[in-house]
C-alpha cells in the first residue's frame, strides 16, 4: 500500500498493488466511523453502522469481517481484547491513529463534495432538506 502524506499524516487514498487509485468505499467509511465511537465487536459494528446510516447501510458479518481483516492489514485498526461470551469468542476492534486520520481525510473529501453538489443543484434552483 502506498499512501499519500499531508498535514495529518496520511490521506484516506491509496494506491493499491494493481496501481489503481481508491477513493474509501462507504462500508470502510462506516466501519471506521462506527470505531470512532470505541472500542466495538462485530455484531455491535454492524449495529452502529445500521444506526450511524439511518439504515441505508447493512452490513453482512462476511462483508464486515472483511473489511476488518484489511483494515487491520493497512494498520487502520486493531484489536482491542478478546472475551469469551457464553463459550464463544467475542473480538474487539479499535480505531488506530492512521484509521482516524484517514477517517478525517475520508470525511472532510464528503464533506466538500457533498457542498458542491449543494451549491450546483442550488445553482439551478433545486430545492433541499
Amino acid at each position: 500500500m502506498t499512501t499519500n502524506y499531508n498535514n495529518c499524516g496520511y490521506s484516506y487514498r491509496y494506491i493499491p498493488p494493481d496501481g489503481t487509485l481508491h477513493g474509501m468505499h462507504e462500508p470502510t467509511f462506516m466501519v471506521l466511523t462506527a470505531l470512532a465511537a470505541g472500542p466495538a465487536h462485530g455484531y455491535g459494528i454492524i449495529r452502529e453502522v445500521s444506526t450511524l446510516s439511518d439504515g441505508a447501510v447493512n452490513l453482512r458479518a462476511s462483508t464486515l469481517y472483511a473489511a476488518l481483516d484489511r483494515l487491520t492489514g493497512d494498520g487502520m485498526v486493531e484489536i482491542d481484547r478478546e472475551e469469551a461470551v457464553a463459550g464463544r469468542l467475542r473480538r474487539y476492534y479499535r480505531l488506530t491513529n492512521k484509521g482516524s486520520a484517514a477517517l478525517a481525510m475520508a470525511a472532510a473529501q464528503r464533506q466538500r463534495s457533498a457542498a458542491a453538489a449543494l451549491e450546483r443543484l442550488r445553482q439551478i434552483g433545486v430545492r433541499y432538506a
